[in-house]
């Protein structure tokens, strides 16, 4: 079965949310491929299971707490989210996450930055900064939830955390690094191609309505 890349453009949270655990429940029954869903949130914090109340503190941005691993991350305009919507027929979360790893690693390398792994801390790293965070959930061996890799974020928003426990001057973006910014089309393009690479699989773009069109299902 050929997985699909699906490009939401900019959505809301709770939408996407929404959307990530109907197509979860789908993938369970067979119902559709394996799929990436590429998009972008308006400003807002979610916090993972590790969240620690010194981590965070409540601010006026939205908040969600989520099912994934990980601990509090902000969301953004200029950021580019990635949740893999995949059917572990291995059960092997692990190697979820090191594709994961491998699609971002190689995305930035396209790029001409040299992304790299930390053992001790998950995410993919920059000259010691920190550019992706990961965090996944898995229900019924399908994964939701994902990936978030600084593209053109305004870096700023992590001060409103301690972003997985770091201090926020710990984080990079791909413009920062560069001292340009980038065409998200480019960078999304790079991303599915990376991930259908690491996967070693096929993927297409599809072309489908926002979730919120009644022809969903």
């Amino acid at each position: 079965m050929t997985g699909e890349v699906i490009d939401l453009g900019t959505i809301g949270y709770r939408e996407a949310w929404d959307l990530q655990r109907q197509l979860m429940e789908r993938r369970a029954q067979d119902q559709i491929p394996d799929t990436l869903l590429l998009l972008e949130h308006e400003h807002v914090i979610t916090l993972g299971k590790k969240t620690s109340p010194e981590n965070f503190k409540p601010q006026e941005v939205p908040v969600y707490q989520v099912e994934r691993g990980g601990d509090a991350t902000y969301h953004g305009p200029g950021q580019l989210v990635g949740y893999p919507i995949i059917k572990l027929v291995d059960h092997d979360v692990r190697k979820h996450v090191v594709i994961i790893e491998r699609t971002l690693v190689n995305t930035l390398e396209r790029f001409g930055i040299r992304g790299g792994i930390l053992a001790e801390h998950p995410g993919v790293w920059v000259d010691g900064k920190k550019i992706a965070s990961i965090g996944v959930a898995v229900t019924n061996w399908v994964t939701y939830h994902g990936f978030a890799l600084n593209v053109n974020t305004q870096l700023a928003y992590f001060d409103l955390i301690r972003p997985c426990g770091m201090d926020p001057a710990s984080m990079t973006s791909m413009q920062k690094v560069l001292g340009k910014r980038l065409e998200m089309a480019g960078v999304k393009a790079a991303v599915g191609e990376e991930f259908a690479a690491a996967r070693n699989e096929e993927y297409v773009t599809a072309q489908q309505p926002a979730p919120s069109h009644p022809t969903v299902k």
